[in-house]
């Protein structure tokens, strides 16, 4: 079912399922791995959603036609690592992503790689690309950093937040999934990257 049509209560059990998800992977061995065969919805919807990121009020704004849907508390880009503003496309989404130190980095320095699912993994469940390589939205376990100029140029959300962002933007896209895919994904412990057939707007502005 996508993540629109769910009521408030099963919303909260699932953001309360995916807090739980995201520590150790073996916890999710009931989980049915038929869940990976969920069709994509063949159909994009009429309207687009369009997204903002507001650099000095640290929110990210969900819209479609006009009308807002969501919005989210993030953190943005401090001021020695400031995230570029300027008009982007959401076209690739990696979900359980692995990280790797990005090389020429003082920051980054001494950090080693980790793989999907590592509870030291700073990208958590998913990350979605709007300039690529270097910059896009993913979770984080620092949550206290939301609403702060605290990252290295990238837009940090809640896991949970950027899991149902990168469900509602899939869907925008033409993947429509739910958050048994999701489980199933992070079940097998593998990244898996997912390609729009519709891009969505993202605006970030000072």
């Amino acid at each position: 079912m996508p993540f629109q049509k769910l009521s408030s209560s099963q919303r909260l059990r699932l953001r309360r399922s995916m807090r739980r998800l995201i520590g150790p992977v073996p916890l999710l061995g009931m989980i049915p791995i038929i869940a990976l065969m969920f069709a994509a919805r063949s159909t994009i919807p009429a309207e687009g959603l369009t997204l903002t990121a507001s650099l000095s009020s640290r929110t990210l704004t969900v819209r479609r036609g006009g009308e807002t849907v969501k919005v989210y508390p993030i953190a943005v880009g401090s001021e020695k690592h400031r995230t570029p503003t300027g008009g982007y496309a959401i076209r690739k989404i990696v979900w359980n992503p692995a990280w790797v130190p990005p090389p020429n980095q003082e920051w980054a320095r001494g950090k080693k790689p980790t793989g999907p699912g590592n509870p030291d993994n700073p990208m958590k469940m998913v990350k979605l690309f709007f300039r690529e390589p270097a910059y896009y939205i993913h979770g984080t376990d620092a949550t206290g950093s939301l609403g702060r100029a605290a990252s290295h140029g990238c837009l940090r959300m809640d896991p949970d937040d950027a899991g149902e962002l990168a469900l509602m933007v899939m869907e925008n896209g033409g993947v429509s999934r739910d958050w048994d895919w999701v489980k199933g994904i992070l079940h097998l412990g593998e990244q898996r990257t997912v390609s729009l057939q519709r891009a969505a707007p993202l605006e970030v502005e000072p």
